[in-house]
């Protein structure tokens, strides 16, 4: 099955927007009265300390929890309980802070699990493997030797990802992403646990992604140096709370978010 086109959205204009989003667990709010917006073709960050409710908002906009108070829309659409598979059926594509790959899996294997929401032959015809299978999966292995080639990661592309140090396992996550050709994709945390090297790669796999395949993107990064070069906007969260939404110049001179990472009390 393909995934439905929904309306055309503009670059510039909003294609997903996060209206007065309030979640809690048990008596702990994680998120409450949160409002942003992301357009169409920016890199949105969202950044925060630690407990600011980041990566719970993440979960919100992807369908993995979902919120008390508030709604989501997404291409003009006011979404109910969507769940993550129905979220990358529409266009929502998610990478996590902890890599999650399938290790014994090659990285061409990995990769080519993003094609499953687009292949439209049945499971039998799959494992036959014959006609009509076959020259399906022979179009999704030539797109995904395309991202692979994007991604500069060739020469380890029949390697488990297992046996992989932490920076390429985090290009194949974002490779199986690219694979299920998002709208908007969501990464967390991207340059968690990489060297100066591994960062500057990855920030420009990031900024080519935007450029080349024209994708939205929003990102948690805890790299201030990061964010800053590759963000257009950024929202500021801290206790669940928005403190700050901008330009990252405006956003940097902001006392709240000065007081916020200097750990000021409230």
């Amino acid at each position: 099955m393909r995934a439905p086109s929904g309306p055309e959205i503009a670059v510039g204009d909003v294609l997903l927007s996060v209206e007065n989003v309030s979640l809690s667990f048990g008596g702990v709010k994680a998120v409450t009265d949160v409002s942003f917006d992301i357009r169409k073709g920016e890199i949105r960050a969202i950044i925060g300390p630690n407990g600011a409710g980041k990566t719970s908002m993440l979960n919100v906009i992807n369908g993995f929890y979902h919120p008390q108070q508030g709604r989501i829309t997404f291409k003009g659409k006011a979404r109910g309980h969507m769940r993550p598979y129905d979220a990358a059926y529409g266009g929502i594509a998610r990478t996590f802070q902890n890599v999650a790959l399938f290790r014994g899996m090659t990285a061409l294997d990995n990769v080519m699990t993003g094609r499953s929401l687009k292949m439209r032959r049945g499971f039998l015809w799959q494992l036959l493997r014959h006609g009509p299978a076959l020259a399906e999966e022979v179009e999704h292995r030539h797109r995904v030797e395309e991202i692979i080639d994007f991604l500069k990661i060739q020469d380890i592309r029949r390697v488990p990802v297992g046996r992989l140090p932490y920076g390429l396992q985090k290009r194949v996550e974002l490779g199986r992403a690219l694979a299920m050709e998002p709208e908007l994709l969501l990464l967390d945390e991207p340059m968690a646990g990489m060297n100066i090297e591994e960062k500057e790669d990855m920030s420009r796999f990031i900024l080519d992604v935007n450029d080349y395949y024209g994708t939205t993107i929003a990102l948690i990064e805890h790299d201030m140096g990061v964010v800053m070069d590759l963000s257009d906007r950024v929202v500021v969260l801290d206790h669940g709370i928005k403190i700050a939404d901008g330009t990252p110049d405006d956003v940097k001179k902001d006392q709240a978010v000065i007081d916020a990472y200097l750990g000021v009390a409230h």
